[in-house]
């Protein structure tokens, strides 16, 4: 009995040893794990291709598709790269969802702040773009920047469309077209077209369903020559009745000209 009794004794202390360990583990910092963790600013892994707007006489029409590709390969085909800040501005992205998603963050902590002031202020589409200008300035001087592209639209205070490019650089401009990407190469031809032959350089000559039809012509060209590209996408129209997104939308596309494509091997 008394051996039984000291190998019972043994098997306590163990257990007891066992517990104090546990309690150890479970109330150490986890902070140097997550310290090790390896950051690619300079690599970005997922990603998404281009984004592409334009002004017409009451707003701003923006397209983004829904496809985020992990190299060359098709990884996500419903991820939104279109965000709807408040009821005047829309912003979009090219470039590292990651990023993306870490910036979206911080645009709906403003949002939010804006809600909670209820002081009659709302983040105009001007500020927003300004706004991540600075941001991205100052990720780049750090040297670790976000790499993404960025396209602002919405309707500022006095009624005016307003359309603002942001990149990774800082570098930032607003205009009456704009493209990201690939479509900077693709789409811009289409949009230029649009704007300076059929409206005669002026935005106010195009209706809203023109610029619908060129954006959906410009999506059609991306989807046929940018691997990266896809077939479904967003669409928001922005105007002084509010922000319409919709989507997702299918691009009806004719692949039959396919089958005379060869003798390249």
């Amino acid at each position: 009995m008394y051996g039984a009794f000291r190998g019972t004794s043994k098997v306590r202390r163990n257990v007891s040893e066992c517990m104090d360990s546990l309690e150890v583990e479970n109330t150490r910092d986890f902070a140097h794990v997550f310290g090790d963790q390896k950051h690619h600013t300079m690599t970005p892994i997922c990603t998404g291709t281009s984004v592409i707007g334009i002004k017409y006489k009451d707003g701003v029409v923006l397209a983004a598709d829904l496809l985020v590709s992990y190299g060359s390969l098709a990884k996500y085909m419903d991820f939104e790269r279109m965000f709807k800040v408040n009821e005047s501005t829309v912003m979009c992205c090219s470039g590292d969802v990651a990023d993306f998603q870490f910036l979206k963050r911080h645009v709906k902590e403003l949002t939010h702040l804006d809600n909670l002031l209820s002081d009659g202020f709302k983040l105009s589409p001007h500020a927003l773009h300004s706004w991540i200008t600075r941001i991205l300035y100052n990720r780049r001087s750090r040297l670790e920047p976000l790499w993404n592209t960025y396209l602002v639209g919405g309707i500022e205070a006095n009624g005016e469309p307003f359309i603002g490019y942001c990149n990774m650089l800082g570098v930032s401009f607003s205009e009456n077209y704009v493209a990201t990407g690939f479509g900077a190469y693709l789409a811009t031809p289409i949009l230029r077209e649009c704007l300076e032959i059929k409206a005669k350089g002026d935005p106010k000559n195009i209706a809203e369903e023109d610029a619908i039809s060129t954006i959906t012509s410009a999506m059609k060209q991306l989807y046929f020559r940018d691997c990266r590209a896809f077939d479904t996408y967003q669409l928001a129209v922005i105007n002084k009745e509010g922000i319409q997104i919709h989507g997702p939308l299918h691009l009806k596309c004719d692949w039959s000209i396919a089958e005379y494509v060869k003798g390249y091997d």
